[in-house]
């Protein structure tokens, strides 16, 4: 049986690589098991892809998509975008710099780093090259700064672990808002240094003007309460992560009346939007849901935990075994089809080491938003240089810098468990 399950997940990656819808790659290396498998009824796989989708928490999933269309149909792009110029203005590589701190803000709000790559790399790349900064490194800090949404809550991804692998969503949350913090204060640093050495200018040359501060904070402060709402309402216990959700669509939605942005044709546009975004994660959590019962089935993850705890002696050995290989496939998979695959594997064994939930988790999903910035399938390069009309090898060149702040902030996720935990530790 052992041959058949091989044969399956060789199914699954070749399908994978070949650029196959993901749910149907996932299905595709379950139907190899079913039909080498005569002793199971075929119906089982249906009854699993049904139940697969039937999680009250994965409510949230919807919920917080929704909740991200609609801020963006509500005009508060704009007014983050104008309180990040303010705060960010004075500081060497101002637009970059207004480009990861939107990023952050918006990580709260949207909750998807391709839609914010591509709104970024369509309003703020063209103002970045008239203001003097190359087409190459102001993609790669799209790029990069989009890194940051996965993990500011409330990120799709943060809710998929929590769901995947039975962790507290709201611990997430506030282990991805102090996590996603640090990612944008050590980008900040970086591109200061960067465009202090190339001479890419602050947006303004002198000091703030009396009372821009709290012009622009003004129409913020709303949008910006929202997280704060969310975090607030988990840990006091108003309501669960998936309730939250539900607020989050009403809050939204009060905003873009009261801003008179939001008409009836842009409501329907969002709903519309989000019955496909939501569709598209479902089918692969319905299709995941197969091949997870196949596993446990199969006891694979408990022998894959027995092997390397008796292989490998060190926590911290498992920690570079595992960063390497999240490295390697991150390059070629999406993360979120990876996450589904791979976490009912590697949380248990990470579990037997000790490791805490949280810990692992932060560790995973940045490995991931690794992966979405590398070649040779990073999502995030594709989107942005689609857009820009970066050439890959340029942003590749451009993105060394980058790619080597980001190893050593994983370094210090992996093995400084305080970067990750912290916050969670304070909170709860």
């Amino acid at each position: 049986m052992n041959s058949l399950i091989l044969f399956s997940s060789v199914v699954l990656l070749v399908l994978l690589f070949m650029k196959v819808p993901v749910f149907i790659s996932i299905l595709g290396g379950s139907i190899v098991y079913f039909i080498g498998n005569t002793g199971i009824n075929p119906v089982v796989f249906a009854q699993q892809a049904i139940t697969g989708t039937e999680s009250i928490t994965l409510l949230a999933i919807p919920f917080f998509v929704a909740a991200g269309i609609f801020m963006n149909y509500s005009g508060v792009t704009n007014r983050i975008m104008t309180f990040s110029s303010v705060l960010t203005g004075g500081m060497n590589g101002g637009l970059a710099q207004v480009n990861i701190l939107l990023s952050t803000l918006m990580g709260g709000l949207s909750g998807s780093n391709l839609a914010d790559a591509a709104m970024e790399a369509k309003m703020l790349v063209p103002a970045m090259e008239e203001k003097g900064f190359s087409k190459e490194f102001s993609t790669v800090v799209t790029a990069a700064s989009s890194m940051i949404t996965p993990l500011i809550p409330p990120g799709i991804a943060l809710i998929l672990y929590g769901v995947i692998a039975n962790v507290s969503i709201g611990k997430l949350f506030v282990a991805g808002l102090g996590v996603g913090i640090f990612l944008c204060i050590s980008l900040m640093v970086l591109v200061s240094r960067v465009s202090k050495k190339r001479g890419y200018l602050p947006i303004r040359s002198g000091k703030l003007p009396q009372g821009e501060f709290w012009k622009a904070l003004k129409p913020a402060i709303a949008p910006l309460c929202l997280p704060i709402i969310i975090i607030g309402g988990i840990r006091l216990g108003i309501f669960t992560a998936t309730e939250a959700g539900a607020v989050a669509i009403l809050y939204s939605v009060v905003l873009g009346i009261v801003y008179k942005e939001l008409n009836l044709k842009l409501f329907t546009s969002a709903i519309k939007e989000t019955v496909s975004i939501t569709g598209s994660i479902m089918l692969i959590v319905a299709a995941a849901k197969v091949f997870s019962w196949i596993l446990t089935k199969e006891q694979i993850p408990q022998m894959l935990t027995s092997w390397m705890v008796g292989t490998i002696n060190s926590k911290y050995l498992f920690l570079v075994f595992v960063n390497i290989f999240l490295l390697i496939v991150g390059m070629f998979i999406e993360g979120n089809a990876s996450m589904i695959v791979l976490v009912p594997l590697l949380a248990p064994i990470a579990q037997a080491y000790g490791i805490n939930e949280i810990h692992f988790a932060m560790m995973y999903i940045f490995n991931n938003a690794i992966g979405s910035f590398t070649p040779p399938m990073g999502t995030l390069m594709f989107v942005t240089c689609g857009i820009t009309g970066c050439k890959t090898k340029n942003f590749i060149k451009e993105a060394v810098p980058f790619y080597v702040l980001l190893f050593v902030v994983l370094m210090l996720f992996s093995y400084v468990p305080i970067f990750t935990t912290g916050l969670v530790s304070l909170v709860y």
